[in-house]
């Protein structure tokens, strides 16, 4: 992976990290876990569907349809 893509998909886990914290009472270790665990983080750090260069909130609206439905909707 290169520095700049790998640059961009911590900024928006450390985005999406807080955003979980905040938004559902979560720690810090809880929120890290849900995230990394993620299909969302698993299209995140795949250079190929482009997701790393989308805003933090875009990402985060992914992972919350995930965690509503139980998968991402196409």
């Amino acid at each position: 992976m290169n520095k700049k893509a790998q640059y961009l998909i911590e900024g928006i886990t450390k985005d999406i990290v807080a955003y979980l914290m905040e938004d559902n009472d979560m720690d810090l270790s809880t929120a890290i876990s849900l995230f990394h665990n993620s299909e969302t983080f698993e299209k995140l750090s795949d250079e190929e569907t482009g997701l790393y260069i989308e805003s933090s909130a875009y990402v985060y609206e992914i992972l919350k349809t995930e965690l509503k439905m139980g998968k991402i909707s196409s």
